[in-house]
């Protein structure tokens, strides 16, 4: 018997632990997987993006029916220990009703203020690096980021010249990652096997190393790892959960506890609720609204490799971003999005991406000098865009909306490279790989238990609370009732110890 059970140790689920440790509460933590074996194939691509050594060989179905192979992480940490670390807070906009060219991002029933501070500490908790006020969309704040920008390396330093030429206001983007010596490290520290990547030296931002680890240095806290949980069992009025059942090592176990706190990811949560239902839920639990598992997002997201006329010896290219059509602005009516660096990329990878060479390069050559963009547009909460299980199994029945935004994004970023004259000159007309990120890249998912006022209309409340359950919180991306478009590890890890403090001063109580 616990008092609480914490089910995944992703963002949210490592960050509330950390945060609940110090109540005194008897709390386990289940995690399905176990931990990243620190190996030297953590920084290699070959094994990490060709082979997919470390994703779940699970098969999804998507909306035909199709089976698939999602790159999600079943691990210590979750998908954060394979993250880029770049920690965007929600603009304040984010939290209002907004017009995009695909239809209407809707309203939050909190605003950037309730969350203002817990930002500012989750910054702090994950190391993040960056300058306060370079980024002319970021919300107001007088504290500094708790740690200094990373420099731009040579090769980057000229990329943001030339657009600060062309007109643009690149800025430093917000990194999670700690230079001081980590002391259960065992490998020497790199930046250039970053984003996307296991890290060894284990200095990445991540909710393991970030919070669990802290939560687990208190004798209350237990962690559970390579423990599925398959189902939760209700009392027969279906006011509560009463029983959690899981399966171990091949044993199927009964855990109880008084409260519990779903942070599994946006879609394995859905799916865990949808799977329990039972007399009282028939449709799932939680699921009154017919909300479980609709509004599926993870933005429209694609990769951009463009090849520069001079050799790319950056190590780590991920230190700059461009909001300058975050929003409406006197050239476009409506948002476009958000544009950021990737870590570089090496030949093994764009190999993967790219069927073919550009003409007159290798793969080696075109790695060499290779500048990497991500670029991030809104993805609008649509009701038939949703997570389901048929006979055991998720499906992800999904239809990408507002492209025309995404699609406007690119177009701009590539006249901007191109008017350098520096992506062109060598290549003649300037040559430009890109590729976009389809439901398999479930990186950042969001929105299947959306937080509303209303319980007919939602799943749960403002402090992530399941309107039909007593002793049942979710939080993890679910949460969000519209995406933004910068990466939402950072709200989810705020918004956690934003419900861990609601916890202790109002539910905890001994």
């Amino acid at each position: 018997m616990y008092d609480v059970i914490i089910i995944g140790s992703g963002a949210g689920g490592a960050t509330i632990a950390y945060r609940l440790a110090d109540s005194g509460k008897k709390i386990l933590v289940i995690e399905r997987g176990d931990y990243v074996p620190v190996e030297k194939e953590n920084w290699d691509s070959v094994e990490v993006f060709q082979k997919n050594r470390y994703t779940t060989t699970d098969l999804w179905l998507d909306k035909h029916d199709k089976p698939f192979r999602p790159g999600m992480h079943y691990n210590v940490g979750g998908n954060t220990k394979f993250y880029g670390a770049a920690l965007f807070r929600l603009r304040e906009e984010d939290f209002k009703e907004i017009q995009h060219y695909g239809g209407v991002s809707p309203a939050w029933p909190i605003q950037y203020e309730d969350l203002k501070g817990y930002y500012l500490e989750a910054e702090k908790l994950f190391h993040v690096h960056g300058k306060r006020g370079s980024d002319p969309t970021e919300p107001y704040d007088s504290e500094p980021y708790p740690n200094p920008p990373i420099p731009h390396e040579p090769r980057i330093q000229e990329v943001v010249d030339e657009l600060n030429n062309y007109g643009w206001h690149p800025f430093e983007l917000p990194i999670g990652v700690n230079f001081k010596p980590h002391e259960t490290a065992n490998a020497p520290y790199t930046l250039d096997r970053f984003d996307g990547f296991p890290d060894a030296a284990e200095r990445k931002g991540d909710a393991h190393l970030c919070s669990l680890s802290k939560a687990l240095e208190y004798p209350n806290v237990e962690l559970m790892v390579n423990t599925k949980v398959l189902r939760l069992n209700t009392n027969e009025d279906g006011t509560k959960i009463t029983e959690i059942v899981v399966e171990q090592n091949g044993e199927t176990k009964t855990l109880t506890s008084d409260l519990i706190i779903l942070s599994a990811g946006a879609i394995n949560s859905a799916a865990l609720l949808l799977e329990s239902k039972n007399e009282k839920f028939p449709n799932g639990l939680a699921n009154s609204s017919d909300q479980v598992g609709r509004n599926y997002m993870f933005h429209q997201n694609t990769a951009l490799v463009a090849l520069y006329a001079e050799p790319n010896y950056t190590k780590f290219g991920k230190t700059f971003g461009v909001n300058d059509f975050y929003h409406a602005n006197k050239d476009y009516e409506f948002p476009l999005g958000h544009i950021q660096m990737l870590g570089k990329s090496d030949e093994h990878q764009i190999k993967a991406d790219s069927p073919v060479a550009a003409p007159g390069f290798t793969f080696e050559l075109m790695a060499e000098h290779a500048v990497d963009f991500w670029l991030t547009s809104e993805d609008l909460p649509d009701p038939e865009n949703r997570v389901t299980v048929e006979n055991g199994q998720i499906k992800i029945s999904y239809s990408s909306n507002n492209q025309k935004g995404h699609e406007l994004l690119k177009a701009e970023l590539i006249k901007a490279l191109k008017a350098s004259g520096k992506f062109e000159s060598f290549l003649f007309k300037g040559i430009y790989f890109s590729k976009g990120m389809d439901i398999a890249s479930p990186a950042h998912q969001n929105g299947t238990t959306k937080m509303g006022l209303e319980p007919k209309t939602s799943v749960v409340d403002t402090n992530c609370k399941a309107h039909d359950l007593d002793n049942l919180y979710i939080v993890d991306g679910g949460f969000f009732v519209s995406s933004g478009a910068v990466n939402p590890a950072l709200t989810i890890i705020a918004m956690a110890l934003r419900v861990g403090d609601h916890l202790k001063s109002s539910v905890l109580k001994s």
